[in-house]
């Protein structure tokens, strides 16, 4: 499929001439027409019964509308040849004296397949079982039949339709508020996308219960939803029709109509199939018995060019909600109450009273200490039994340094200060290393003295070390191995830096005011920095991480992509140029997406043995849960 994987659909709501199908196969053609024009989609569905009209009640009990309606149907196909996606309407169709709601899908001049609706709505406002019959009423799931000027054209719920690289399941209104709806079994059978006609009226509440379903729909399925239902020129005799559409995929909503218009209108939207193809490879529900479904081939997927444009929002902080402060303080809640639960679970079963933690002045190990503390408050155990190491090396700042000891001093742990200057320099000494060298070896020196401290003081107070390094440093391997890398249980292990930065910020709006959250909102907005090269003459940080490998929000969005979904480099950076619209080149996009992958796979080492800690994300990088990769590869 073209595209890189994005099948573009579109949900279409037509000014609606009621029992007027030609009027109403006219309006279908011209909008078909101008979103073709406009947005070039592969795929276009209308409403329930768009040929005639929903509510055309009793009149479709009337020969002269079933029959007017069958060469409506026949002029919109002639009218398709001239167009490029796939054309989906509904429509009445009789079969041996009973009647059927239908779905007609449509391919440039030729009917491809009917497919019935099961389940009728036939409570409260809605009488359909007083005209049509349920297709579990046809003889067997292979019934073909002449309609529209057209030999043997399927009418089954048992059939699925290829467009390009994608399959396409069709359900009508009613049939997805079944118990078992039918888009279960077109999905099982392989379906990537529902297409559901449907007329759901407008009553108090019924919106948002529907766009629960739809999305919760999506969710189970895995799969991409377009449901688009009747608007403007339906009967308003005792309902009220509002074009209430959607377009969701495995659960998030990537367009929606606006309702109540009095115009024609359409959403349209790309649907990601290769990102439902890898999730349900990864679900065993997708991996039992076959499910029986006859596949339509419908022909190539329209070129829809989405270089020009992608019709869906890209999340660049996916890890961070952004612009709903309810739902970040339900994220930053939920982590932070899984990172306490994980540590107070640990040291319970080991029977353990004591943490050893080395702080820095840093994001990570300020998040790790906050998490420390409150695991601590639950146990009521007291602060002093927090025992907190601050280690001043060679590119310790004033800022960091001033900012770790008010901190520690705040929050009432066993603070302890121990510059490894002194031991640097004997171990400098020892291995014959230049002072003056800034090497690999001069930095990782500092890491290692610093771990050996911690796990020492550890042993000799009977109490773990808590490890304070995130998932993007393990992504990147940014850390000293058997240094930095190690503890007995890292609290941050699976939490990306950009959430890390977040957290340590809503924790100081939500739980501190005063000197605290002063130094708290200070370190959020401080440079991210090993601080492992000497600081400058002003004693301010030197050495900063994202000059060297990178934006951190650049790195977690390619973190994301490409573990999260399995995404290809060229993918990975298509979407990255347009979730940062502009912020980074391409070039800068393509340059650390390839540090990242470089570093990602040379790495992989450090990961094989990175401690415990709680997943409390969708991705992680634990060797023992949710990523494995042989260590000797390369990019």
């Amino acid at each position: 499929m073209n595209n890189l994987g994005y099948l573009r659909v579109a949900a279409a709501m037509p000014v609606v001439h009621i029992a007027k199908p030609h009027d109403n196969a006219k309006e279908i053609a011209a909008l078909a027409k101008r979103i073709q024009d406009e947005k070039n989609p592969s795929v276009i569905v209308f409403p329930e019964l768009s040929i005639t009209g929903y509510t055309c009640a009793d009149l479709l009990g009337q020969e002269p509308l079933i029959l007017s309606a069958e060469e409506a149907v026949q002029d919109l196909v002639k009218q398709s040849a001239k167009l490029k996606p796939l054309i989906v309407v509904g429509a009445p169709i009789r079969r041996c004296g009973r009647l059927y709601n239908c779905a007609v899908l449509i391919r440039q001049g030729k009917i491809l397949g009917i497919v019935p609706k099961t389940y009728l709505a036939g409570n409260g406002e809605f009488y359909e079982p007083r005209w049509f019959e349920s297709s579990s009423a046809l003889p067997s799931d292979d019934v073909r039949i002449t309609y529209a000027g057209q030999n043997d054209i399927l009418l089954s719920t048992h059939q699925i339709f290829k467009i390009g690289r994608a399959l396409i399941g069709v359900e009508l209104c009613q049939d997805l508020w079944a118990p078992v709806p039918q888009c279960t079994w077109e999905a099982l059978a392989g379906a990537h996308i529902i297409l559901n006609l449907s007329a759901s009226n407008e009553i108090i509440m019924k919106h948002e219960y529907r766009k629960v379903l739809v999305g919760s729909t999506s969710s189970r399925l895995l799969a991409g939803y377009v449901y688009c239902s009747c608007g403007y020129g339906e009967s308003t005799q005792d309902l009220v029709w509002a074009g209430s559409s959607m377009i969701y995929e495995i659960g998030t909503q990537l367009s929606e109509n606006e309702r109540f218009q009095h115009i024609e209108s359409y959403i349209c939207s790309d649907i990601d199939i290769e990102m439902i193809e890898t999730c349900r490879a990864r679900e065993s529900a997708f991996r039992g018995p076959a499910v029986h479904f006859i596949e339509i081939d419908a022909g190539d997927a329209v070129d829809s060019d989405i270089t020009n444009g992608l019709l869906r929002f890209v999340e660049p902080h996916p890890f961070v909600p952004q612009g709903d402060t309810e739902a970040l303080g339900i994220r930053c809640k939920e982590m932070l109450a899984s990172q306490v639960l994980g540590l107070m679970t640990r040291m319970e079963h080991i029977n353990c009273n004591r943490v050893v933690l080395g702080i820095s002045g840093g994001l990570d190990s300020t998040l790790a200490l906050l998490v420390a503390a409150k695991a601590f408050d639950k146990m009521n155990l007291p602060h002093e039994n927090i025992i907190t190491v601050t280690m001043p090396g060679f590119g310790t700042s004033d800022r960091t340094h001033n900012n770790a000891n008010d901190l520690m001093s705040l929050l009432g742990t066993s603070a302890r200060e121990i510059s490894i200057v002194p031991a640097i320099r004997q171990h400098f000494s020892d291995i014959d290393q230049d002072e003056t060298l800034h090497d690999l070896t001069y930095e990782n020196s500092q890491a290692r003295e610093r771990t050996q401290l911690l796990m020492d003081i550890a042993g000799k107070e009977r109490a773990i070390v808590i490890g304070t390094g995130d998932l993007s440093e393990m992504a990147l391997g940014w850390c000293t191995y058997n240094g930095d890398h190690m503890s007995m249980y890292g609290v941050n292990n699976s939490v990306p830096k950009t959430m890390v930065k977040t957290l340590v910020g809503w924790i100081a709006d939500t739980y501190f005011d005063g000197r605290i959250r002063e130094i708290l909102i200070d370190i959020v907005n401080t440079p991210i920095s090993p601080e492992l090269t000497p600081s400058n003459d002003k004693g301010e940080i030197a050495q900063k991480s994202e000059d060297i490998v990178g934006p951190y929000e650049l790195h977690d969005f390619f973190l994301y992509n490409f573990v999260r979904w399995g995404f290809s480099e060229e993918k990975i950076k298509f979407l990255a140029a347009n979730a940062f619209n502009g912020r980074y080149t391409l070039d800068e996009i393509s340059k650390w997406l390839k540090v990242f992958l470089k570093r990602f796979y040379s790495q992989q080492y450090k990961r094989s043995c990175m401690p415990d800690g709680p997943k409390v994300g969708t991705v992680s990088l634990s060797p023992r849960g949710d990523w494995r990769m042989p260590s000797d590869i390369t990019f």
